[in-house]
C-alpha cells in the first residue's frame, strides 16, 4: 500500500502528467563490528525491511523540486541543477542536491531537473542508516532512470564521498554497502580495506530481530564520532609501526596484548584495543553464524557492547540499560548497540514468542527509568535497492 499512496501523494503536490518511477532502498542494523568500518576493518551488517520509498520524474527544465512526507512543514523545496551548494535552509533537501552535484562533477550528463517525493519509514537519528538509505534510493533512481550505467559498488563509493565531503560526516562504508548489496535473509560480511563481502545465510531459527529506539536524539556530524576516530587512528598506528603490518584486519589480539604499551596515552590504546578486538569478533561471529551456532554468536554480541561501552566509550545511560535489561532474559541471545551510538538503537536477537512479553516489561521499565518511552520494531532482514511497482501492475 505505500507505494499506491505514495503515488497519490506525488499526483498531488507535483503535476500528474509527469511520467513517475518508485524505488525503494533499505535501512541497515549492524550486528556486530562497531566503529571498525573507517579503519578498514570487518562488520557484519544486513539490510532491514525498512527504508525509503521515492518516486521521482524527469522535468523538461532544469529545476528540481523535493517533497518528503516525514518533513511535510517544510513543503516543496526547490533549486536547479546549476545551483547544488550546500544550504543549512535546504536541510534534508541537501541530499539530493549533493547527489546529483557529485554525479555531474564525475561527468554524468544530467542536463534536465526532477520532481522527487520520498518517505522513509526509519527514525531519523537512530543509528538504523537513515541517510544511507536516502542517498541510495536517490542513485539507484538516478542510474535507473538516466541510464547511468553506474555499477553497485561505485553508487556505494559516490554515496559515502556526498556523505563525507557534501554533508560534512565522516563516516566509513558499511552503511551505504549493506543498504546497496543487502540480501534477503542473508548477513553481509563486509572487509572494509578491499570493499570486498560474502553473504552469510542468517538462519535465526525460532528468533527475530528486535530493534529497541532509546528516542533519545543526537546528530551524527555534531557527536563526539570524529574524536574516537581520531583517537583510534592514533593508537593503531603506533601498532602497526611496532607489528610492521599495513593494516587493521591484520592486527590480531595478540599483536595488541604485547605491544600495547607502546601507546602511552591510555585513552588512544582503549580506543586501539576496541578495534582490534571488535575486529577479531567480527570475523569469529560470521564463522559462528555460518555454523549456525547462534548461542555463541550471542555471546559476542554482548561483548560487543561492553567493549563499546568501557573502551571506546560511545554507549549512554539508555543504551546500557536497555542492554542489561536484554542480556539478562532468557529469551534473549545477544544485545548491543548498533550504529554510531550517543543514542540511537540497540539490536537484540530475541525469541519471538516473547517478543509480546519483552514489549511490554521494556516499555515499563524504560519510562519508569527515564520518563518517555522507546520505540521498539521487529526487522526482517530484507533486499537492498530495488524498484517498487504499483499494487495494481502487480496483480
Amino acid at each position: 500500500m505505500i507505494i499506491d499512496e505514495l503515488i497519490s501523494k506525488f499526483d498531488s503536490v507535483f503535476d500528474e502528467k509527469y511520467k513517475k518511477k518508485t524505488f525503494f532502498a533499505p535501512g541497515r542494523v549492524n550486528l556486530i563490528g562497531g566503529h571498525v568500518d573507517y579503519h578498514g576493518g570487518f562488520v557484519l551488517p544486513c539490510a532491514i525491511n525498512f527504508g525509503t520509498y521515492m518516486a521521482v520524474s524527469i522535468r523538461k527544465d532544469n529545476k528540481i523540486f523535493g517533497y518528503s512526507n516525514n518533513f511535510e512543514e517544510k513543503g516543496v523545496i526547490e533549486s536547479n541543477i546549476n545551483e547544488l551548494d550546500y544550504l543549512e535552509t535546504d536541510d534534508w533537501f541537501n541530499y539530493p542536491k549533493g547527489i546529483i552535484k557529485t554525479l555531474i562533477e564525475k561527468g554524468y550528463k544530467i542536463s534536465s531537473g526532477f520532481n522527487m517525493l520520498f518517505f522513509g519509514n526509519i527514525p531519523n537519528g537512530a543509528g538504523l542508516s537513515s541517510s544511507a538509505s536516502l542517498e541510495l534510493v536517490i542513485l539507484y533512481a538516478l542510474n535507473n532512470i538516466l541510464d547511468l550505467k553506474i555499477t553497485t559498488l561505485e553508487m556505494v563509493l559516490i554515496a559515502k564521498e556526498v556523505e563525507n565531503k557534501y554533508i560534512g560526516v565522516n563516516c566509513g562504508i558499511m552503511d551505504q554497502y549493506a543498504v546497496a548489496f543487502g540480501k534477503k535473509n542473508n548477513a553481509i560480511l563486509l572487509d572494509c580495506e578491499l570493499n570486498k563481502h560474502e553473504y552469510v545465510k542468517m538462519d535465526l531459527k525460532d528468533n527475530k530481530i528486535m530493534i529497541i529506539n532509546t528516542n533519545k536524539q543526537r546528530k551524527l556530524s555534531d557527536s563526539k564520532y570524529n574524536e574516537r576516530r581520531a583517537e583510534s587512528y592514533s593508537g593503531l598506528k603506533i601498532l602497526l609501526e611496532n607489528t610492521n603490518k599495513k593494516s587493521i584486519s591484520e592486527l590480531k589480539i595478540e599483536d595488541f596484548e604485547k605491544y600495547n604499551n607502546e601507546i602511552s596515552n591510555e585513552t588512544e590504546r582503549k580506543r586501539a584495543k576496541h578495534v582490534i578486538y571488535e575486529n577479531n569478533r567480527t570475523i569469529s561471529a560470521g564463522k559462528l553464524l555460518k555454523e549456525n551456532d547462534l548461542l555463541n554468536f550471542g555471546k559476542l554480541i554482548n561483548e560487543s557492547h561492553k567493549s563499546l561501552k568501557n573502551d571506546y566509550e560511545v554507549s549512554c545511560d539508555e543504551l546500557d540499560y536497555l542492554v542489561e535489561l536484554m542480556i539478562n532474559d532468557e529469551s534473549v541471545l545477544g544485545s548491543r548497540m548498533t550504529g554510531a551510538g550517543f543514542g540511537g538503537c540497540t539490536v537484540n536477537i530475541v525469541n519471538e514468542n516473547e517478543i509480546g512479553r519483552i514489549t511490554e516489561e521494556v516499555n515499563k521499565k524504560y519510562f519508569e527509568k527515564f520518563g518517555f518511552y522507546p520505540s521498539i520494531y521487529v526487522a526482517d532482514v530484507g533486499d537492498g535497492c530495488k524498484e517498487m511497482r504499483l499494487e495494481s501492475e502487480s496483480n
